[in-house]
């Protein structure tokens, strides 16, 4: 083999590696726990079949639904997020208010974002994650003294290390990045 044919077939083998790389299917940015993708508008994804399903027929539970909805809201389609929470049967559980108030947050209802992440702190205290969100929300207001409280509640919860408490702490430190 050539020195030039070594060199084409090691550009084909790298665009072969990249483009398997981008094929696969697309999955939320979320935090860590989130390996939920997205489907196509109209449809939710079952996490038990392992596809994109017709939302209307789908047979998936509330928490399937509370799930896809947060992962919805985390690639920016919070409104579908919204019509998706709307599916869940039992609306009182601290995930669905978390993500109903993440969604409306990001659509920039941030008082009624946090309306829906106090009822969800009042659910489970110890739910990291909207106190992040709550925190956030409260930092856009410009409360930052109650957003380091929501930040010094993580650290008791679970401290410094946790990414609930260095997103909060970071969008303490630059607003401007949330």
């Amino acid at each position: 083999m050539t020195i030039m044919t070594a060199r084409i077939a090691s550009i084909v083998l790298g665009g072969c590696l990249v483009a398997s790389v981008f094929s696969g299917p697309v999955f939320a940015v979320g935090d860590n726990s989130s390996t939920t993708p997205t489907c196509k508008k109209g449809e939710i994804y079952d996490q038990k079949t392992k596809k994109c399903v017709k939302q209307q027929s789908a047979n998936v539970s509330d928490e399937n639904r509370a799930d896809y909805a947060y992962s919805l809201a985390k690639a920016g389609r919070y409104e579908e997020a919204l019509a998706v929470l709307d599916t869940v049967k039992d609306q009182n559980t601290a995930e669905v208010l978390n993500y109903r108030g993440y969604a409306t947050r990001k659509l920039g209802r941030t008082d009624e974002g946090i309306s829906y992440y106090l009822q969800s702190v009042k659910m489970d205290p110890q739910y990291a994650k909207v106190r992040e969100y709550l925190g956030e929300a409260y930092v856009i207001k410009g409360q930052l003294d109650l957003a380091k409280d929501q930040l010094n509640t993580i650290k008791a919860i679970c401290g410094t290390g946790c990414e609930e408490y260095q997103d909060l702490n970071a969008a303490i430190l630059e607003p401007s990045k949330i």
